[in-house]
């Protein structure tokens, strides 16, 4: 029999993003009665949880009443796969479409070894279904940089193989796991929380790998850009805090600090070609914010409140 998936889609707001992800997963080749959508809504302000029980009842719909941030939304997604037996947790973005045969993919590459913790597609630009944007990720631990393969189009050039990490827009974790592993850490609020959880879980004797055969497309712009006030926010503070849970060494720390963002801050306030460049009270704010233990939400001032 094959085993139960939970899929855990979280949301906050784009009601239309979230209704083609929904379609997408309900044309899914996996048997009907063993797997489950579940909506983990971060207190939309559109009427995502109504137009979702519109649309499809037959999926679960659980209001979070506020925006938790991507790490504790999606652990209570966790916590209902854990709640309720399932074998495996599928995180996906909403703003995602998948292939038919994404679940029977990603599944059977799990299925073939119990120490894969976890599992991840190929990831596709939605406007350009052929450029890759993730093929699994890696972790220069000499300078403290995680990087995901991509921005190519698709030759066949990324093997299925064990990986640093996967990104948390579409990830298949295996539930076992999470009783070694842990959850999500809350105080990354967004971004890095799945990477420190990959490192995590190989630290407890488990694997990441990625397959090219499963298939997702993310609908991301193909000129984004890292440089808003609070994408710097939490890139440059949760980025330190990747370090500091995942214990770096001092040459590491040197190098990420030093050499790295004192660089990149200065360039932003010196040099003329990026003085226009958002970012600089976002990164500032960031550095500040982790020496001093802030983590969770960035503060108004960097999300324009």
């Amino acid at each position: 029999m094959k085993p139960r998936i939970a899929i855990v889609v979280l949301t906050y707001n784009g009601i239309a993003d979230t209704l083609a992800c929904l379609a997408s997963l309900y044309r899914l080749e996996y048997p009907s009665a063993r797997y489950e959508v579940v909506v983990v809504d971060n207190g939309s302000r559109d009427g995502t949880p109504a137009q979702v029980r519109s649309a499809f009842p037959q999926a679960i719909v659980i209001e979070n009443g506020a925006n938790l941030g991507f790490a504790a939304g999606n652990n209570v997604g966790l916590r209902y796969a854990q709640a309720q037996g399932y074998d495996y947790a599928l995180l996906l973005n909403n703003d995602t479409e998948v292939a038919p045969d994404l679940l029977e993919r990603l599944v059977a590459t799990a299925e073939a070894d119990p120490t894969i913790a976890a599992v991840g597609p190929i990831i596709y630009y939605h406007d350009a279904p052929q450029r890759v944007w993730s093929a699994g990720g890696s972790i220069d631990w000499r300078r403290g940089i995680c990087r995901m393969a991509g921005e190519t189009e698709d030759h066949g050039q990324y093997p299925a193989r064990v990986v640093d990490f996967i990104t948390g827009c579409a990830m298949l974790i295996r539930v076992a796991a999470l009783g070694k592993v842990g959850l999500l850490d809350e105080r990354f609020f967004m971004y890095f929380e799945e990477t420190e959880w990959c490192v995590r879980a190989k630290r407890a004797g488990y694997s990441c790998y990625f397959t090219p055969a499963a298939k997702v497309w993310h609908k991301i712009p193909l000129n984004a850009r890292f440089d808003r006030e609070y994408l710097a926010y939490y890139m440059t503070r949760n980025r330190l805090l990747f370090l500091r849970a995942t214990r770096a060494n001092w040459r590491t720390w040197l190098d990420a600090l030093v050499l790295q963002d004192l660089r990149t801050y200065l360039s932003l306030w010196l040099r003329p070609k990026w003085r226009t460049r958002k970012g600089r009270i976002g990164m500032g704010l960031g550095w500040f914010d982790f020496w001093r233990g802030r983590f969770g939400p960035a503060p108004g001032v960097v999300m324009g409140r």
